[in-house]
């Protein structure tokens, strides 16, 4: 934990703040019906990011194991099951949200 920061969110214990990703994340597998484009062009992130995420945070997986970890089945298996396509709304939705992000 860096204690260093002056940011309180630092502060937070690890156990707490796993506790809480966890959480996020089950909750996420349940809310398929929240899809990826859906939460890209709201707030700019989808669960493939959160992979990215704990990717870039020391998880040794590669890529697919990373999102197989986060969706809770292979990417195959989600974008058959779970993801529909996106429209050219939700893509230019996306678009703007990402934009914001830098």
């Amino acid at each position: 934990m860096d204690t260093n920061s002056g940011d309180a969110l630092d502060q937070l214990d690890d156990a707490v703040a796993a506790a809480a990703f966890r959480r996020l994340v089950r909750h996420l597998r349940h809310r398929h019906d929240a899809q990826n484009i859906e939460l890209m062009g709201l707030a700019g992130f989808c669960r493939n990011c959160l992979a990215d995420w704990i990717r870039d945070a020391g998880y040794a997986g590669d890529k697919e194991a990373a999102r197989e970890l986060i969706h809770g089945m292979p990417t195959a298996e989600w974008k058959a099951t779970r993801q529909k396509p996106a429209t050219d709304e939700q893509l230019a939705a996306m678009a703007a949200s990402i934009a914001k992000n830098a």
